[in-house]
């Protein structure tokens, strides 16, 4: 597809690329935040646009010759605002951290109390981790889910919001497998006087989709990486009311970023259009089609999955019972030719880099190809590992069989050929 002319001479350089388009074509991607994009998006994002500097926004530019950089960046906005519905669109934003991180800077100041949800039951590192920015400038308080459904607990976050009085409260998580019941926490903030900003990052796709609950109607402002379910390039976005927009825009430029990346943002704007396209609502109803087909093989299969099972692109499996941690399951799945990752569950005992759970996704599965009889397949494959963790040789005849399967679901025929 790209023309690769004189990369093949940087023969160091473009053998990495071929192997990591082999590892990529060669195993089967479950990573529950990983997607592939179409040749179109790919195209877009390496594109003559990589070499346009934008500071600025359409029509109020710092450099001159932007009358195509305005033309796309006004083009991403509007299928933006059209795709989710949403009053005001920043399509900027290098990734999801810096588009929170923007959002966060637009409406609090350093000191403020957040109340997010706890990381260890699903939330995220920008939702006031110690370890990232939002923990180390703002006040974070968290809430979590019930030990004995493992659903959010919104009796908990009402309690904490009266008790704490939050300038923000964050809804969303990157590893919560039900749906966010998004009216709950419009209550909850309107009682509190509080902003309320959604994380959407991880179901986004679903969201446009019809598929899962929008949260448009019900807050503030609301954030999204535009890889994942919604399968664009690796990006951010901030959807907000109209109110809001000139304090975002001046957070993300000048505040936090220089040059937007016009060459992601065309790939933007193309994964924005295919999200608008009829077939986008089948392969987000095929999504969820094979997670739920692989929740129930896994489950049939003894493994506990967190909260029961899922109602979108991901699962959490609870490996505590087993004898396996995360990390072992990481590896031996890895082995066996099938990319996923460890994850903390709730009421995590274990270290964060160890970790109890298990992660996976269908979303880049479903963009090969794969419907539920081959999920069956999958499922066999990871149910083999995870008995046979410490059979090396095992997982690796595993992994010429999830080989051999892959082949059956091309990926990028034309790239590098």
């Amino acid at each position: 597809m790209l023309n690769t002319k004189g990369l093949e001479l940087d023969s160091q350089l473009f053998g990495i690329l071929r192997r990591e388009l082999g590892r990529q074509r060669h195993k089967l991607e479950m990573i529950a935040s990983e997607n592939f994009v179409s040749e179109a998006v790919l195209a877009c994002a390496a594109s003559v646009f990589t070499n346009k500097y934008a500071e600025g926004y359409p029509d109020r530019r710092y450099y001159g010759g932007c009358e195509f950089a305005d033309e796309l960046e006004i083009l991403t906005q509007a299928r933006a605002r059209k795709l989710f519905g949403a009053e005001y669109a920043n399509v900027q934003p290098h990734c999801g951290s810096s588009a929170n991180m923007a959002a966060y800077f637009s409406v609090l100041k350093p000191g403020d109390t957040i109340l997010g949800m706890d990381l260890a039951h699903g939330g995220h590192l920008t939702h006031g981790a110690p370890v990232s920015f939002s923990g180390r400038l703002y006040n974070c308080r968290f809430y979590g889910v019930r030990q004995d459904t493992e659903l959010i607990d919104y009796d908990q976050v009402a309690e904490m919001a009266e008790t704490i009085k939050p300038k923000m409260i964050v809804a969303g998580a990157s590893s919560y497998p039900r749906i966010i019941d998004f009216a709950k926490f419009r209550e909850v903030a309107d009682r509190c006087g509080a902003f309320l900003l959604v994380d959407m990052a991880h179901f986004a796709g679903l969201v446009a989709a019809g598929l899962y609950p929008s949260p448009i109607p019900f807050a503030e402002i609301v954030t999204t990486t535009t890889h994942k379910t919604l399968r664009g390039p690796r990006g951010g976005l901030i959807l907000c009311r109209k109110k809001y927009g000139k304090a975002i825009d001046d957070q993300v430029f000048p505040g936090l970023q220089g040059g937007p990346l016009m060459h992601i943002i065309a790939g933007k704007a193309m994964a924005l259009g295919e999200a608008l396209e009829p077939d986008f609502i089948d392969y987000q109803r095929q999504i969820l089609k094979n997670t739920d087909r692989l929740a129930i093989r896994l489950a049939d299969s003894g493994f506990r999955l967190v909260s029961g099972g899922t109602d979108t692109h991901l699962l959490l499996i609870d490996l505590r019972g087993t004898g396996l941690t995360g990390q072992v399951a990481q590896t031996a799945l890895d082995l066996a030719g099938i990319t996923a990752n460890k994850n903390a569950v709730p009421f995590e005992k274990e270290r964060f880099t160890v970790a109890s759970g298990l992660r996976l996704g269908t979303a880049a599965l479903t963009s090969r190809g794969l419907v539920e009889a081959d999920i069956d397949d999958v499922s066999e494959f990871i149910i083999e590992a995870l008995r046979h963790t410490e059979d090396e040789g095992r997982l690796k005849k595993i992994g010429h069989r999830v080989e051999e399967f892959s082949q059956r679901f091309p990926l990028y025929p034309n790239l590098m050929s």
